[in-house]
Parts: structure tokens; sequence; C-alpha cells
């Protein structure tokens, strides 16, 4: 995808506000998935050990070890694309950015996994927070890093570095008049 930028920064805008529509999407299709009830025959018992859902899985032969432990590193795995992009941000750390995504993919696993306390046919296995959480961390520094970088190229070669819509919003946030002092009239003690 070829994202052409204009001096004032609105294709940034346009690019986030896809990311935010995209996050949300992502978001409700995931809702749907982990919290409708189900209507089983039976459920298996919660699992609270780390570890013991990843090594039934394993026990179950390839294929299906696989596919059990391929959709809990997909399903949260594009929150590593989709929260970058929708907060926006060109020049930011690698590893703040990773840090900041991977602990917002592991709560969201961790508010799913409560969630699904009360969801009839659904079980909480602590596996799919950690599985959750390592297809989040996949997925950002698979695409992301790699994603920035393509794009401060076509902002120097565009119209422009944008970097410096940051620089001056600072600037102007820095110079900006900041009024007087606030005071606070003072009550006496009364005897």
């Amino acid at each position: 995808m070829h994202v052409r930028h204009s001096p004032d920064g609105r294709s940034v805008i346009r690019f986030r506000a896809a990311g935010v529509v995209l996050l949300l999407a992502h978001l409700l299709l995931v809702g749907w998935l982990t919290l409708r009830p189900l209507d089983v025959p039976w459920v298996t018992a919660a699992n609270l050990r780390p570890f013991d859902g990843i090594r039934a899985d394993l026990a179950l032969g390839g294929f299906e070890a696989a596919r059990r432990i391929g959709e809990g590193l997909v399903l949260l795995a594009p929150l590593g694309v989709l929260l970058p992009m929708a907060g926006g941000r060109l020049l930011v750390s690698p590893w703040a950015s990773l840090a900041r995504t991977v602990a917002a993919g592991a709560l969201l696993s961790s508010a799913i996994e409560l969630g699904q306390t009360g969801v009839p046919g659904q079980v909480v296995d602590v596996d799919s927070i950690l599985l959750n959480t390592v297809g989040v961390a996949l997925a950002h520094l698979l695409v992301v890093p790699v994603s920035r970088a393509r794009l401060r190229r076509g902002n120097r070669a565009g119209a422009g570095d944008l970097s410096h819509l940051g620089h001056e919003t600072r600037a102007l946030r820095d110079e900006a008049p900041q009024g007087t002092t606030p005071t606070i009239s003072r009550v006496g003690i009364a005897p």
C-alpha cells in the first residue's frame, strides 16, 4: 500500500483513522468469537496452570496440536499491527512500541479470559493468554518495524519529512502562554 503524504499530515490522519476502524472491527470479531455462549453437551475444567493446555494439545498429535496452538497465536495477532497503526506514530522507539503493544495484547487477552468465566460453554485457559500475547508480539516484530521504516522513507521521498509536524506541535506547546499562577484564598482558623 502506497501512502502519499501531504505537508499538512492529512494522510497520517487517514492512516490512523483506518487503523482505528480496523482495530474496532477486529475487536468486535474477537468478542463475538470468544464471548458468545456455546451450546455444548459438556465442557472441560478451567486450566489455571501455565503450559498444561499446550502439553495437552501436543499430546493430541501434530496436526491437531498445530491447529489449536495456531488458533491461540492468530486470534489476537492482528493487534500487534493494528494498535501501532491506530497510534499513528512513525518516530517511536521500537522497544517502547513493542512493550506497549505486547502489554495491551496481554491485558486484552486477560480481560477476555475473565469475561469467559461468566459465559456458558466457554472455558478459561491461562495458556490462551500466553499464546495470544506471543501472537501479538510476533506480528508486531514481523510487520511494524519494516512498515514504519518504509513509511518514513516515503515521507522523506514524498512531500517532505512529516517529522517536523511533531516538532512544531511540541514547539507551539512549549511557547504557548501559560497564564498566571492560580492563587488559593486562605481561610483563617476559627478560634
